[in-house]
């Protein structure tokens, strides 16, 4: 299938033998450019833009459901974006956290288009039991651009009783003389976080609302955890091990920071995350106190 999309009037195309997207300088204008890019059998719009909360696998409520809207500051630090670049050989990505596994690598997302991937295969699961609705391809690039935009603001710094997250992204392995493009490697995604507790939370998401000046004054003698979310794989790839070695790889990660747990809420009526993350070495947290918008927590001991 053809990635189908048009750009978003945050955008203009550049002229050059490579596709780009720069941030407009001025008022933003309509584009009426169509764009297609091959992604394996997934649609995959070249605009992009976040609505609500990513509820695949698991699901975050406390710092994923409440982004601010986007702001002009934001879109004059968007990078340049190039559709068509070839992914980065394994020679070309200097980290040691990396699991290998059949065709695909788990490791930290480098390239913002890693990122940017990454945001649209969340938008693609959140509204993939939605496709029959009207619009739904506009409420898929809102979900991406939002989504990536504060993904971004996760990973660079710290937010909220975050004190630092990790995109993980699992992508394909190279292919003797073929070369892919970033948008047709990277299927699958999840985020981790190391974490802090908050005074009288003694689970992760118990307290709903973050006080700033609370957080910045316990950031260091509050215990800390790991915490993952946003759990997601491409629909095409699904059933090879790309859930599970994500999580491994996070789990690894999680322990090379000193956790001692690692975390994560799923749906009750999830019933596949459940048995994915039960088979991952989770357990359910009986003595959580019971979630209002039903949701378990689990645990696994590192």
């Amino acid at each position: 299938m053809e990635l189908r999309g048009s750009f978003l009037p945050h955008f203009r195309i550049c002229p050059s033998s490579r596709l780009q997207l720069k941030a407009a300088k001025s008022i933003p204008v309509s584009c009426n450019v169509r764009v297609s890019y091959s992604f394996g059998r997934e649609t995959f719009p070249a605009s992009y833009n976040r609505g609500r909360i990513v509820e695949v696998l698991c699901n975050d409520s406390s710092h994923s459901t409440q982004q601010s809207s986007i702001t002009h500051s934001d879109i004059s630090r968007l990078p340049e974006l190039s559709f068509d670049r070839v992914q980065l050989s394994d020679e070309d990505v200097c980290t040691e956290e990396r699991r290998v596994f059949g065709r695909f690598v788990a490791r930290g997302a480098v390239l913002d288009e890693e990122y940017w991937t990454a945001a649209w295969l969340r938008a693609e699961a959140h509204w993939e039991s939605l496709s029959y609705m009207r619009h739904v391809d506009s409420l898929k690039r809102k979900f991406a651009e939002e989504e990536f935009y504060a993904l971004k603001r996760r990973c660079c710094g710290r937010e909220g009783n975050s004190l630092k997250c990790f995109c993980l992204v699992a992508v394909k392995t190279e292919d003797k003389n073929v070369r892919r493009t970033v948008l047709n490697s990277v299927v699958g995604t999840l985020d981790l976080s190391i974490r802090q507790f908050l005074h009288g939370e003694t689970f992760p998401g118990e307290l709903k609302k973050v006080n700033a000046v609370l957080v910045s004054h316990e950031a260091y003698g509050s215990p800390r955890y790991a915490y993952i979310a946003n759990l997601c794989v491409a629909k095409y790839a699904r059933r090879q091990g790309i859930a599970t070695n994500l999580l491994y790889l996070a789990s690894d990660m999680a322990i090379s920071a000193g956790m001692k747990q690692l975390f994560v809420h799923v749906n009750v009526d999830n019933k596949p995350a459940q048995a994915l993350y039960s088979k991952a070495g989770f357990q359910v947290v009986e003595a959580a106190p019971p979630s209002k918008d039903q949701r378990l927590l689990m645990c696994m001991e590192l």
